[in-house]
């Protein structure tokens, strides 16, 4: 039987963090007199079910919501593999709002969030259920959306050439921070931003891997001017620089390393569970910026193992805005050899998927998400500064590799600001005490 229900607040989460709000409910209707399920079996059958799907059955009675509650607190029990959903925000929804666009069920769902607004915020990363955002202060904190935790990570100042200047009142009025410049014979330059500027200059990605050694989660940033690498631990108080390198693109973490790839094509390894960290330079220079493949990169780690490069490629279009629209046209595929330091051309992802954007990217199998269309990519804006066009339509889609046929989402678009993302529904829960 197919109910709409009222989500009230659960336990575990804020009140009103989800609620089905597209399309809108004709009417509202409580279930009552259901047969009551022994909690084991209503288990077994929530954990079948995805986040969306689960957390609203969860609503409708005092047992679900019991159940409900057990399997949030026995996580090993569920299983369930996530449909990545698309997150934005709108403005008829409220500043601190966050709307959940739900690939498997095609609805739209919002979630309150804490302080600051998530309107104001950049999202400049995404994975394992977590955002990495920036506030109007430049400063980035760990949200998960589902659960509404979120976590302070190392201050912007403690990532080395950022200093903050005060007023007379001890009010922060700007960041200084040198120009990085290649040529040792120019002399660098003062740069000097407001608060809410410095993120468009100093952000370029975050990535979040598992941290086995705590239980938790690693933060791997690359930030300018130089496209340096820095990670931290939830819970660190600093930023930790990695080995002097510059133009950083990508991050992977492989077999216990974090493996990151630069503009002119040298991929390098670093063990953040050392002491020391160091630099290994696995492939010097891979050929791989001919004009053909010009265009946005990525590394991801297929399903079968394989080290993928995958070459995103798009059209500009005069739609009469201020900037030139972006339209994503072609997707090359690559596997890794770095032993040999060359690319192997790949033609199909057959019965695979993609998710490329601001979020780490993800490969998937169609055969475990029916609700996707087996080789496909399914992308969302990547544009580096699109901060300076945030009124414009987002490069958002579906993109067929057999015939490079582009298919909308959904349409029309919700929101161009801050720009959307994908990420992977999750219930985990930080124990931050164990990250002290």
């Amino acid at each position: 039987m197919e109910t709409e229900t009222v989500l009230k607040k659960l336990p575990e989460l804020p009140q009103d963090v989800l609620r089905k709000v597209s399309p809108p409910m004709q009417t509202e209707t409580l279930v009552r007199n259901l047969p009551e399920l022994p909690q084991d079996v209503l288990m077994d059958i929530f954990s079948l079910l995805e986040i969306p799907d689960l957390m609203r059955a969860a609503a409708v009675s005092s047992s679900w919501r019991s159940a409900y509650t057990s399997l949030c607190s026995q996580l090993e029990q569920y299983k369930r593999p996530q449909t990545p959903c698309l997150l934005y925000t709108s403005e008829s929804a409220g500043e601190n709002v966050a709307c959940l666009y739900s690939l498997a069920e095609k609805r739209v769902y919002n979630l309150t969030l804490p302080d600051p607004p998530i309107r104001n915020r950049y999202l400049i990363g995404s994975s394992h259920g977590w955002l990495v955002t920036a506030d109007d202060k430049s400063e980035l904190h760990l949200i998960n959306p589902v659960t509404g935790q979120q976590i302070a990570l190392p201050s912007v100042v403690t990532i080395g050439y950022v200093e903050p200047i005060f007023g007379n009142e001890g009010t922060l009025i700007k960041y200084e921070l040198w120009d990085q410049l290649y040529d040792p014979e120019v002399e660098p330059e003062m740069l000097s931003y407001a608060p809410d500027e410095l993120r468009n200059h100093v952000y370029i990605r975050a990535f979040i891997f598992p941290d086995p050694s705590t239980g938790s989660y690693i933060v791997v940033l690359i930030h300018g001017p130089g496209y340096q690498l820095s990670f931290a631990r939830v819970g660190d108080c600093k930023w930790t620089p990695l080995p002097p390198g510059w133009d950083y693109e990508q991050c992977i973490y492989m077999d216990g390393l974090l493996y990151a790839s630069t503009k002119s094509g040298r991929m390098d390894a670093f063990d953040l569970t050392s002491p020391n960290v160091t630099r290994n330079i696995i492939a010097d220079e891979i050929d791989i910026y001919s004009s053909e493949y010009k265009g946005v990169f990525y590394l991801l780690q297929a399903p079968w193992g394989d080290l993928l490069q995958v070459c995103r490629k798009a059209k500009l279009i005069d739609a009469g805005y201020e900037e030139l629209i972006v339209k994503t046209n072609k997707v090359l595929l690559h596997k890794v050899n770095m032993e040999a330091e060359e690319l192997v051309e790949i033609n199909s992802l057959h019965h695979n998927v993609l998710f490329l954007g601001r979020n780490q990217s993800l490969c998937l199998s169609a055969e475990e998400y029916p609700q996707l269309k087996a080789n496909c990519v399914y992308f969302t804006d990547d544009e580096e500064c699109n901060w300076k066009y945030k009124t414009n339509p987002r490069d958002i889609g579906v993109l067929n590799l057999e015939d490079d046929n582009r298919e909308e989402i959904v349409s029309p678009l919700w929101c161009s600001w801050p720009s959307p993302i994908w990420i992977t529904p999750s219930l985990t829960v930080m124990n931050l005490s164990l990250c002290k």
